[in-house]
């Protein structure tokens, strides 16, 4: 689902509807569904990846905050576990591209087969957006966010899952929290923002 598509214009609409109607206590809720619907919109079974690293930054985050002595070894953890992840996704296939290369120059009866894998739309966005996270709990300039659904939503929120920015927990984690009402001069100022990216793009 692009950004300067039809269907996303329908789905923000719908989107920012609800957000303003319903309670507050449901309103991350939603988000979080209509950010997974965002991101399955591509290659669904790929959320799965996300699901994953979800788990282990914001377990990380939970053991940082409970064994302060140890934290240093949890975000070396959690740092593995995300560029693992991308790197794999991402890199894989060239490294064995470039062995395989090396192996026929040299004569090698020596190949391995690449993986029929599709890089996950946002992966390396994802990636920085949850080793921020991590990151700043480490530093302690961000407290831990026991919220599992908030924090998955930290990470999934959809207007920034594909294009950014990457955005620094202590800017963005509190405003799931707080209860928005509805402004029509800051509507009006969010519009004219996203036509004049739209007219950017």
């Amino acid at each position: 689902m692009l950004f300067n598509s039809f269907h996303f214009i329908v789905f923000f609409l719908a989107v920012t509807t609800l957000y303003f109607v319903l309670p507050f206590k449901l309103r991350w809720l939603m988000l979080l569904i209509a950010s997974c619907i965002f991101y399955m919109y591509f290659i669904p079974k790929y959320i799965l990846i996300l699901f994953l690293t979800i788990l282990i930054d914001y377990s990380a985050g939970i053991a940082m905050e409970k064994y302060p002595n140890k934290k240093k070894g949890f975000l070396i953890a959690s740092l593995i576990g995300n560029i693992g992840i991308l790197f794999f996704f991402k890199y894989f296939n060239f490294f064995i591209d470039n062995i395989n290369h090396i192996a026929n120059a040299l004569d090698w009866n020596y190949s391995i087969e690449a993986l029929k894998i599709i890089l996950p739309i946002g992966l390396s966005f994802h990636t920085f957006q949850a080793m921020s996270y991590t990151i700043e709990v480490y530093r302690g300039n961000q407290k831990t966010e026991r919220h599992l659904g908030i924090y998955a939503l930290y990470v999934m929120y959809y207007p920034q899952l594909v294009a950014g920015p990457i955005e620094r927990p202590q800017n963005l984690l509190h405003q799931f929290h707080t209860n928005h009402t509805f402004n029509f001069e800051r509507m009006q100022s969010g519009l004219r923002l996203m036509l004049w990216g739209f007219f950017k793009n």
